[in-house]
């Protein structure tokens, strides 16, 4: 009976040493580590990334400007990820109806021309 009980807690601390493994999804992603982001993570109302660019649409209240926003990119094995920050908070109160363009070379973001780029960002439908 004891080499039963024994043997039901060790599989137990089994599974849950394998289970520790496979809750993290970037354990083997060869993702770059980085500390807290910046800022607050930006709704889009749409985000394009072609010929090199990244083009983000985003809220504005009339005084959202590049400088209010950071991208940043965090690599994966198969790509770069870019997650918009608002950064500093627009509090004009002049609302642009379909939102800002704002846009960022490849070359700006640090990446590759041609790479293979996903956006984190929630998308968000614009004013009416």
């Amino acid at each position: 009976m004891k080499s039963i009980a024994s043997l039901a807690g060790a599989t137990l601390l089994a599974i849950s040493l394998s289970a520790c493994a496979l809750s993290n999804p970037f354990a083997d992603a060869d993702v770059v580590a980085h500390g807290p982001m910046p800022g607050q993570m930006e709704p889009v109302h749409a985000a394009v990334i072609a010929h090199d660019q990244a083009l983000f649409r985003v809220t504005s209240n009339g005084c959202t400007a590049k400088a209010d926003l950071t991208p940043v990119v965090r690599q994966t094995r198969d790509e770069a990820v870019i997650t918009l920050r608002r950064i500093k908070e627009d509090r004009c109160q002049r609302p642009v109806t379909d939102g800002l363009e704002i846009t960022w070379t490849f070359e700006e973001l640090g990446l590759a021309p041609g790479a293979r780029v996903s956006v984190e960002n929630p998308y968000q439908l614009p004013r009416t």
